[in-house]
């Protein structure tokens, strides 16, 4: 099975590109998983945690002011403020 592939950009710089299991994001109506094979999605985020676990079972977060997420064909595309 295709992995999932996250990328998380500010508008200073890249963050972080890569292979994870998961991703979760605070959005704004409320925090969501994304996990392989999940269904298209754009959303708006606001301030909270970003979330995600690397493929070797690393637990990473990130606290944000807000941004924007699209997910399609496993890829997630994170700008964050």
């Amino acid at each position: 099975m295709k992995g999932l592939h996250l990328d998380i950009v500010s508008p200073e710089k890249e963050i972080f590109t890569g292979e994870v299991d998961s991703v979760t994001l605070p959005g704004t109506l409320g925090s969501f998983t994304i996990l392989v094979q999940h269904a298209p999605i754009v959303s708006s985020l606001k301030a909270g945690t970003l979330a995600y676990v690397t493929k070797d079972g690393e637990e990473r977060a990130l606290d944000i002011h807000g941004g924007f997420v699209e997910m399609n064909s496993n890829r997630v595309s994170v700008c964050i403020d």
